[in-house]
């Protein structure tokens, strides 16, 4: 009876970690954003993309897990600074995007490669992967896990989640593959609007962290972030 009890709680706690992370994290979002950046590549380019993506999100994620407390506190950085620094990052990329500069053709001496090593790292691994929210979330799980059982867990929900997100950007090609050259250019518009929201909600996020963190009053729903010290 108790190892039927320690294997349902087991699942259980996996089955809420497995959510936790994915639902902040959002493939579906992930994948549709994949899909507009990536029109003018080629099936290799955008797997090469997807996988070097996937590595580095997966290995922040492993990295904030173990050391994201010592990582905040050694360089003094709280998640308000990091969700407001996102945000104003997102934002200038959904600008281009709405401007249709990820659709023109590239200037001499460009290669889609060195877009796709752009993109690879900001925004599809950082922040639509592996952002704020998801990160700050890993990193509670992980200081809350009772046991190095309920760690790994956690690790093996974070590797359930990005790879998740490789193959929904994998097969976003299924939805381009049904829209037309004007399709494609209104989709990117519309999550470029979206991704500008998004972004700003971000700011206003880390400014509301910032409200609270430095004690100037209190919002309810939000706490202190990590990396923040009262005195």
């Amino acid at each position: 009876m108790e190892l039927l009890e320690i294997i349902q709680t087991t699942i259980v706690y996996l089955l809420i970690t497995i959510a936790g992370i994915f639902v902040i994290v959002n493939p579906l979002t992930t994948s549709f954003v994949f899909m507009s950046l990536t029109t003018k590549m080629s099936e290799e380019e955008k797997q090469q993309l997807a996988l070097k993506s996937t590595k580095i999100a997966t290995s922040l994620f492993f990295v904030f897990a173990l050391l994201g407390g010592i990582i905040f506190q050694l360089f003094g950085i709280t998640l308000a600074a990091f969700r407001i620094a996102g945000g104003i990052i997102l934002f200038g990329i959904a600008m281009g995007m709405i401007q249709n500069k990820n659709n023109s053709k590239n200037k001499p001496g460009t290669s889609e490669g060195q877009i796709a090593d752009d993109i690879s790292v900001i925004p599809l691994a950082i922040p639509f992967i592996s952002g704020p929210g998801s990160i700050a979330t890993v990193m509670i799980l992980t200081s809350e896990a009772p046991t190095i059982y309920h760690t790994i867990l956690v690790f093996f929900a974070v590797l359930v989640t990005t790879v998740s997100c490789y193959y929904s950007m994998i097969y976003s090609k299924v939805i381009v593959r049904y829209l037309g050259d004007s399709g494609k250019e209104i989709i990117t518009k519309i999550f470029g609007l979206i991704l500008a929201v998004i972004s700003v909600q971000f700011v206003i996020n880390g400014v509301a962290n910032v409200i609270v963190d430095y004690g100037i009053f209190e919002i309810p729903g939000i706490d202190p972030g990590p990396g923040f010290e009262s005195d």
